[in-house]
């Protein structure tokens, strides 16, 4: 009876061991494919972040050549603002300088209308005259 139960007790320890070594085994190959995960996910985190540092390089790069490109446009914005201020100063100037010839041309035209009358008026005098005194060269 000893012997059976002993027999039984060993057969059923072997069961045991065979399935503590197929829960070992699979707990192992478990470990393993995790494993195999982690290193799979580290490098995957490698690429990721290989890949913000370049984004991150290529935006800083765009930045910096949009600030680049703000400031010419910036500087260029001023230097035809101050050419407009030129512009419109000399512009200024042409019109007070036409105002001032238009007025000149205006007096010398009364001047000249004037002086025509005045020239007709003459004419007549001395029409007036010949007539009276007769016909004197």
């Amino acid at each position: 009876l000893i012997s059976s139960a002993t027999k039984s007790l060993r057969m059923e320890m072997e069961i045991l061991e065979k399935k503590l070594q197929d829960a070992q085994m699979k707990l192992a190959e478990k470990d393993g494919d995790r494993e195999k995960e982690i290193q799979s996910l580290k490098r995957l985190i490698s690429e990721l972040e290989f890949q913000l540092t370049m984004e991150k390089s290529n935006n800083e790069s765009f930045l910096d050549k949009l600030r680049k490109e703000i400031k010419h446009k910036s500087d260029e914005l001023e230097k035809l603002t101050q050419e407009k201020t030129q512009l419109i100063h000399s512009l200024s100037q042409v019109q007070e300088e036409n105002s001032l010839l238009q007025d000149t041309v205006r007096r010398e035209c009364e001047e000249r209308f004037e002086l025509t009358a005045a020239l007709g008026r003459a004419r007549e005098q001395v029409l007036e005259l010949r007539r009276l005194s007769g016909t004197l060269p």
